[in-house]
C-alpha cells in the first residue's frame, strides 16, 4: 500500500536531482543584462587605467617610497597586479554581491519563485543551483579582470618580470603563477560578501536590498578595520585580511596571513550559507 501511495504521489519520470539543471540556470543568468554590463565594466577598467597612465605619464615614487602603483608600467604582470590592487577593496565586491544577492530575491520580485517551487523544484535544489552559478559568475568576474589587464598591459608595456616595490623581481612565469594565487585568495576572501548577499536574498523580495545590504555591511567591516582602537579584535574581521594576498607577490611568499584570512572568510561564509538554506526551507513562499 505504501509503495502504491508513493507512486501515486510522484509523477512518472520525475527526479528531484534533474530539476533546474546548472546549465539552464547558467544560461539564464548569462543572458541577463546586469551580467553583460558587469562583464563590460570589468573589461573596460584596464583600458581606463591605461589611458590614465598615458595622459598622466609614468608613475613615480613619492617621498622616496616606491609602491605597487608606481611599478604599474614596468610590465604586463605589474599592470595586472595593479588592477587587482585598485579593485580588490571595492570594485570586485560589486559583482559578488550582485550575482549572489540577485539570486532568490529576483525570482521573488518577478513573482516566479512560487512557480519554480511548484514545478516542483525542491527548495534545497533551487538554492544549490543558484548558489553554484552565482559563485561561478563571481569567480569568472575576478578572472576576467586580471586576464584583460595582463593582455592590455603586455601589449602596452611588454611581457616581462614582475618588479616588486620592496626590491627584487619575479620572472614572468612565476609572476603568472602568483597572480593565479592572488585571484584565488581574493575569491575566497569575498565569500563573506557572497554569504551575506545570498542570505539576504532569501529574506527579501527586493534584489537591490540584498545587494545593497551586502555591500553596505562589507563597507562597515572595512570601516571597523580602520579603527585601530579595536586592537586585536580587528583580526576577526574578514576585511582585515583582504590585502594579505600582497604577501604572495614577494620573492619569498608568506602564507600565514592568507591562511588566517581564508579560514575566517570560509567560516563566516559557511555560517551564512547555512542560515540561508535553513531559513529558506521554513519560509512561507507567497511571491
Amino acid at each position: 500500500m505504501s509503495t502504491l501511495a508513493e507512486r501515486a504521489e510522484t509523477a512518472s519520470g520525475y527526479s528531484a536531482g534533474r530539476t533546474l539543471p546548472l546549465r539552464v540556470e547558467l544560461v539564464r543568468q548569462l543572458k541577463r543584462r546586469r551580467t553583460l554590463v558587469m562583464g563590460a565594466v570589468l573589461a573596460v577598467l584596464p583600458l581606463v587605467l591605461l589611458i590614465a597612465f598615458a595622459i598622466g605619464g609614468e608613475p613615480g615614487g613619492r617621498n622616496n617610497q616606491v609602491t605597487l602603483m608606481d611599478t604599474a608600467t614596468a610590465s604586463g604582470a605589474n599592470f595586472a597586479a595593479v588592477n587587482l590592487f585598485v579593485s580588490a577593496g571595492f570594485l570586485l565586491v560589486i559583482p559578488v554581491a550582485l550575482f549572489c544577492g540577485d539570486t532568490v530575491a529576483s525570482e521573488a520580485g518577478w513573482s516566479s519563485l512560487r512557480y519554480l517551487l511548484a514545478a516542483p523544484v525542491p527548495r534545497a535544489r533551487l538554492l544549490w543551483s543558484k548558489l553554484v552559478v552565482a559563485l561561478g559568475l563571481s569567480l569568472a568576474a575576478m578572472v576576467l579582470l586580471p586576464v584583460v589587464a595582463l593582455a592590455v598591459g603586455t601589449a602596452a608595456y611588454g611581457w616581462g618580470p614582475l618588479q616588486i616595490p620592496t626590491g627584487g623581481v619575479l620572472d614572468a612565469g612565476t609572476a603568472a603563477q602568483r597572480l593565479v594565487v592572488v585571484v584565488a585568495y581574493i575569491f575566497v576572501s569575498q565569500l563573506v560578501t557572497a554569504g551575506l548577499a545570498f542570505w539576504l536574498s532569501t529574506k527579501t523580495d527586493a534584489p537591490l536590498g540584498a545587494v545593497g545590504g551586502a555591500v553596505g555591511l562589507t563597507i562597515v567591516g572595512n570601516v571597523l578595520d580602520a579603527v585601530t582602537a579595536l586592537g586585536d579584535w580587528r583580526h576577526v574581521l574578514p576585511a582585515h585580511w583582504q590585502f594579505a594576498w600582497a604577501d604572495a607577490v614577494q620573492p619569498r611568499p608568506e602564507w600565514s596571513g592568507m591562511i588566517q584570512g581564508a579560514a575566517i572568510s570560509v567560516t563566516y561564509a559557511l555560517v551564512l550559507f547555512a542560515l540561508a538554506f535553513r531559513g529558506f526551507a521554513r519560509k512561507d513562499i507567497v511571491s
